[in-house]
């Protein structure tokens, strides 16, 4: 039997470094092989902003995920955020040439449409990260998923481009080369949270993945199994942790703590008259906090995402055809009484999104918790680029192993086309 791919996903996040090790068995479930994890201490709101640190943080990671799985790394899929991100509509056209009319539409035809999407000028410092088409239209004939089989002179196609900050990415790659590693591909994160925590019945009905990390809010808005939306707030768990800080004027440590182990989206779930006691330092008494105070702060700081949260689904013109309402996810959605609140803010059924309907049995039940949601959504891009490039070459490829060259071929590939170095129109 074929040996399955090794696939790594590296999470490159505002709190956390998680480098995850898998591959895809026999019925389509990712095992997590090995995972490693550390303190991300050179990235604020999702961007690297100091690389020697963020470098430490991703080799601690690495070298943790090499001992568990027993797997030497070479290559990884990236995960990229940030406030800089931002998407755009644009529709393109290709008219065929009079040779091949006599054909069918074919993936060459696709290809090239959206290459010449990858040769849009954009804002000075820009790149774009993702072309993603999303309905096609042969000869003025609207709505059409696969047009592949058509026959028709003109191809048009509307699509959802997401863009970043040059320098951003470029922070990303040299960080993660210096660690040793070679990116194979950037996946907006997002996209693959959604892939790890929606099903296709939620994607088909409309839904709002909400992806609450620590220095962002990341936003991606499904409907008829169609991506129509991408945002970045500016907001994560790491400003409600300060706000604590700074509201009951204690250390970030001891608010991360109180956060996590007391705190509450909603403060009428929270009793009055208890109180947490924090230990005091260079010789001080010792602070007591309320539990009710403590919620009232959490509250105020979460209704504020939740409102922009809202904004942004109202911005994209869906807000009635999203069937499937809410899934939260990420390490922040963790927060009790979290989907509560966003249910009636926003009137949406909601619910907490874990990575668990495509991990195998035998995975951990820590790797289950929305804060992997990025990482296993990245193992499951890889094995969908594997697919891919599997499919271009028109055979069956044997079982890969990290640190070959299965990604690298088609990455050049790609590059040889003159696409983007972004370009992740597989999604």
């Amino acid at each position: 039997m074929e040996e399955p791919e090794i696939i790594v996903g590296l999470d490159i996040g505002t709190t956390k470094i998680a480098c995850i090790v898998g591959r895809i068995n026999e019925y389509g479930k990712v095992e997590i092989i090995g995972m490693g994890r550390s303190e991300s201490l050179g990235v604020r709101s999702g961007v690297v902003s100091n690389i020697n640190q963020t470098v430490d943080s991703i080799k601690r990671a690495v070298e943790i995920a090499t001992e568990k799985s027993g797997t030497e790394i070479g290559e990884v899929l990236v995960g990229i955020a940030g406030q800089h991100i931002r998407s755009l509509q644009h529709r393109g056209m290709l008219t065929r040439k009079s040779k091949d009319l006599e054909e069918e539409i074919s993936q060459k035809d696709i290809d090239d449409l959206i290459q010449d999407m990858n040769q849009l000028v954009m804002s000075p410092g820009e790149e774009i990260i993702h072309v993603l088409p999303q309905e096609y239209i042969v000869d003025s004939e609207h709505g059409i998923k696969d047009p592949i089989g058509h026959s028709g002179v003109r191809l048009e196609a509307n699509f959802h481009i997401i863009t970043g900050k040059v320098n951003a990415a470029r922070n990303i790659y040299k960080s993660v080369s210096k660690a040793d590693l070679e990116v194979v591909k950037l996946v907006l994160e997002p996209l693959a949270s959604a892939d790890a925590v929606l099903s296709h019945e939620e994607k088909e009905a409309g839904v709002v993945l909400v992806d609450i990390g620590g220095g962002t809010t990341d936003i991606a808005i499904f409907q008829d199994g169609i991506i129509r939306h991408t945002a970045v707030i500016p907001f994560g768990g790491n400003i409600i942790t300060e706000d604590i800080a700074s509201g009951c004027s204690i250390l970030r440590k001891h608010a991360e703590q109180l956060k996590v182990k007391f705190g509450s989206a909603l403060s009428s779930e929270s009793m009055e008259n208890q109180i947490v006691c924090i230990p005091g330092f260079s010789g001080r008494e010792p602070k007591e906090i309320s539990v009710r105070n403590l919620s009232n702060i959490i509250q105020a700081r979460t209704e504020e995402i939740i409102e922009q949260v809202i904004y942004e689904i109202n911005s994209s013109g869906y807000e009635k055809r999203l069937i499937a309402g809410i899934v939260l996810t990420g390490g922040g959605s963790q927060l009790k009484h979290l989907p509560q609140l966003v249910e009636y803010m926003s009137g949406y059924e909601t619910r907490i999104g874990y990575p668990n309907e495509h991990l195998g049995k035998d995975n951990a039940e820590a790797l289950s918790s929305p804060m992997y949601a990025t990482g296993i959504g990245l193992v499951l891009k890889g094995h969908e680029a594997s697919k891919q490039a599997e499919r271009s070459r028109g055979k069956k490829r044997s079982g890969v192993r990290s640190g070959s060259k299965p990604f690298t071929s088609f990455f050049d590939r790609m590059l040889s086309k003159g696409s983007s170095i972004f370009d992740d129109d597989d999604i």
